[in-house]
């Protein structure tokens, strides 16, 4: 199974210290989150990596390729940030027509990858307990089905998914940025498409200075 690495953004949120460093090159003790991300997918079993880049991507490229110089490691480059969806659909020939991981570049975990189930008519998402930044959640479970009741959910979407390619067949002219839960998840979760699962593994979105510091400080605890 290949793998996609959403490594775009501009990382605002992050601000200043994303000025000159792309939110994937920040470091969790010794490591940047990318590289610890790529460590555990090689670990894992995957060896078939795409990575988007937009913002700073030259230096995510350089790093990459200067830590992980005989990995099958693709860039897919895109001069403006097009989003979590039209990233995902501007790499869509370098991931083939099967079934795909995806992950997010931002985040410190320990979730066992190599179990996640290999196949998907549409989409598999692997859900957490909801965190403190995001107490309202994106999802519910049904049996094995994703579904999004009003109001509070029971998970948040982990920022790992098991994606089929055929979900973007119908808007492959959609142009610019948009994100791959609103404008491509949402419409097959309405339809029972979707399957997830939850999981209770260490997991942090450091999306923010105050959870980078997080994800250190548990890495400390922890070694």
């Amino acid at each position: 199974m290949k793998v996609m690495i959403l490594a775009a953004g501009y990382g605002k949120r992050m601000l200043p210290i994303t000025k000159e460093t792309p939110k994937p090159l920040l470091k969790v003790s010794n490591k940047t989150l990318i590289q610890r991300n790529i460590e555990i997918l090689i670990n894992s079993g995957f060896n078939e990596i795409v990575i988007n880049t937009a913002y700073l991507g030259s230096m995510i490229i350089e790093h990459v390729t200067k830590c992980f110089p005989s990995a099958d490691i693709k860039f897919s480059k895109e001069e403006n940030p097009l989003g979590t969806g039209g990233g995902v659909m501007k790499a869509l020939h370098l991931l083939g027509t099967d079934p795909f991981l995806l992950i997010n570049s931002d985040i410190f975990h320990n979730i066992a990858i190599n179990d996640l189930k290999q196949f998907t008519e549409k989409a598999h998402i692997v859900g957490v307990p909801n965190p403190d930044h995001n107490l309202e959640g994106d999802f519910s479970l049904n049996g094995n089905t994703v579904v999004i009741k009003e109001g509070q959910n029971d998970f948040t979407w982990s920022g790992i998914s098991v994606i089929n390619p055929c979900i973007f067949d119908d808007i492959k002219s959609k142009e610019g940025a948009f994100d791959m839960w609103n404008s491509v998840l949402k419409k097959y979760i309405e339809n029972s498409d979707v399957t997830g699962e939850v999981t209770e593994s260490n997991w942090i979105d450091t999306g923010t200075i105050e959870r980078l510091e997080l994800a250190n400080n548990i890495y400390k605890d922890e070694n």
